[in-house]
């Protein structure tokens, strides 16, 4: 049945943007988002743990994350509203818990952000040697503004950016994996022992925070195009896109850096030292800053739309919902997540709170792969005939189960953090409620 998504008439202001991302688009938004910095520093970490057998970790992993993105392509297929992953699980589960989803997400997909723009101005720093500290920061902001200004004029034009800036992204790989397979040396990639079940499991739970991203593309859902059918088919190509890349770049640093791959800092630009010579590691290392900007660039395009969701549904003042007139774009929420991030970026003090990011993002997880199971059962449609995922109620559960078991691997320091992001979630609700009762009874 189609189902009017609570919040009554909050949702005014959703009709008002513009849906024009289409599947290429949406997907290449997921693998923008997914592959930033870490897949040039990623093998090192992996071969440390596996050596050679280091692909394990990776089929196994991207098992694990194909059980969460098959909750995402039905909740996102069933549910076509901006906020992604807070929109599923409150229009499951109600605003309460939604808005503590909501503020979850909003503040790991924040801190991500903060840290990978802080971490790109840095890149380019060491790019530029002789730039000043206070260059660096000018460098910073004026790309926030730039990007900002760009998402401010309109959805369509940001999304065809992304989609170049993913490809580019991409090239460097390419080049370093088509070289790489002709110059590697096979015995590099022999295995000098057979790896525990229990290396191969810790190995691939560290693993897993490499395919994360998703959830922020997810975001913009209110300008997808035809969602149901869009977004499981952007899923599952982007994330195809994404696991053999990991995998062919894993073998091809391996068997062209062998043994010292594991101890090596920037294990791409040295395996393509090897493969391509002095030019080749200028490549990487300016593809490291290219495929940085391009999460920022992404990103920037995904996190405002949180804030104006959250708005849309009372959390927040109604004037971070407001959409340009012409444009049909979040304007406001995209100028004020713009100057957080900056000032966090800036400054750095999201490394106060960075530890509650990991675990904020997967408490949102669980609740969306429980989330999936209810909008089944009521049958939700909000955007055409919904995707479903097969097997009934069995992948929903193991979704659930893998979840679990990353976090049980939590510390209590990383608990305490995400209780307090709950409890100011909890405290934002209960200030906002009579205005939102207000505001659904003059509906």
């Amino acid at each position: 049945m189609d189902v009017t998504p609570p919040g009554g008439s909050s949702r005014s202001s959703e009709g008002n943007l513009v849906r024009v991302i289409g599947t290429l688009g949406l997907g290449a938004g997921i693998v923008n988002l997914t592959i930033g910095g870490g897949i040039f520093r990623l093998p090192a970490g992996v071969a440390a743990t596996l050596g050679a057998a280091a692909p394990l970790a990776y089929i196994v992993c991207a098992i694990a994350m194909a059980l969460i993105v098959l909750c995402f392509a039905e909740a996102g297929s069933r549910v076509s509203m901006t906020g992604g992953p807070y929109a599923y699980v409150e229009t499951a589960f109600g605003p309460f818990i939604g808005a503590l989803a909501g503020m979850l997400l909003w503040v790991g997909v924040t801190l991500a952000l903060s840290a990978v723009a802080s971490f790109f101005a840095d890149a380019v720093g060491a790019m530029i040697p002789s730039m000043p500290a206070w260059g660096k920061r000018a460098a910073l902001l004026a790309t926030l503004v730039i990007l900002a200004a760009a998402n401010a004029r309109g959805v369509a034009m940001v999304a065809r950016f992304n989609t170049v800036a993913t490809f580019a992204k991409l090239a460097p790989l390419v080049v370093l994996i088509v070289v790489g397979l002709f110059t590697m040396r096979p015995e590099n990639l022999h295995w000098t022992q057979t790896p525990s079940t229990g290396a191969v499991s810790r190995a691939s739970i560290l693993l897993l925070f490499a395919f994360l991203g998703i959830e922020s593309a997810l975001v913009p859902s209110g300008e997808v195009i035809d969602p149901a059918r869009t977004v499981p088919r952007a899923i599952f190509g982007a994330m195809t896109v994404v696991t053999v890349l990991y995998i062919v770049i894993q073998v091809v640093a391996q068997g062209l850096l062998g043994p010292a791959l594991a101890t090596d800092k920037t294990p791409l630009a040295s395996a393509a030292a090897v493969a391509l010579g002095p030019g080749g590691r200028t490549m990487i290392l300016v593809g490291s800053v290219v495929s940085m900007f391009g999460y920022v660039s992404g990103m920037m395009l995904s996190v405002p739309r949180m804030l104006f969701a959250l708005a849309r549904d009372g959390f927040l003042p109604r004037v971070i919902a407001t959409t340009h007139p012409q444009r049909g774009t979040p304007y406001v929420a995209i100028a004020v997540q713009t100057v957080i991030v900056a000032f966090l970026a800036v400054y750095g003090f999201f490394e106060v709170l960075a530890i509650a990011a990991n675990v904020a993002v997967l408490l949102v997880y669980g609740a969306c792969a429980l989330a999936v199971l209810e909008l089944r059962r009521r049958d939700v449609r909000t955007g055409g005939i919904p995707f479903r995922i097969p097997a009934g109620r069995v992948i929903p559960l193991a979704a659930l189960a893998v979840i679990l078991l990353m976090l049980s691997s939590v510390q209590k320091a990383e608990w305490l953090a995400a209780l307090a992001v709950v409890s100011v979630a909890s405290l934002v609700y209960a200030v906002t409620l009579p205005a939102r009762r207000a505001r659904a009874v003059s509906a």
